[in-house]
């Protein structure tokens, strides 16, 4: 299930924090702030589909994410590959680092971290 636009903004904030009541997350958003009702809104479609849920706290609630970031970027990512490349992720890997504005030392970090890869799945 994919999260919407707004919800993933929200989503960002409840993965920074971990934990978070509605004035944490409120507070998170710059001027003009979402109304209270918003967020609310937004936090109920998420909880819905699986992504958050809270803990009852007096008359609050403490909201906590239940997807983790790198799962839901994983799969979002790799949608993107399926989609835009063909399932290839050599044609990613090709266009990010030919379309993008990598300096030649980021392009050596990413070819540090791929061979660091290598050397472990090979271990």
């Amino acid at each position: 299930m994919k999260l919407s636009k707004t919800e993933e903004e929200l989503m960002q904030h409840l993965w920074k924090l971990q934990k978070a009541f509605m004035k944490d997350l409120l507070e998170c958003y710059p001027e003009p702030k979402p109304a209270t009702t918003t967020v609310a809104t937004l936090l109920k479609r998420m909880q819905d589909k699986g992504f958050v849920d809270y803990e009852q706290m007096g008359r609050s609630r403490l909201y906590f994410p239940l997807v983790k970031k790198s799962v839901y970027f994983s799969k979002h990512l790799n949608g993107l590959i399926r989609k835009f490349f063909d399932d290839s992720p050599s044609q990613f890997a090709s266009f990010f680092a030919s379309e993008t504005d990598l300096t030649d030392s980021e392009l050596e970090e990413l070819r540090e971290i791929v061979n660091k890869e290598l050397e472990k799945r090979q271990s």
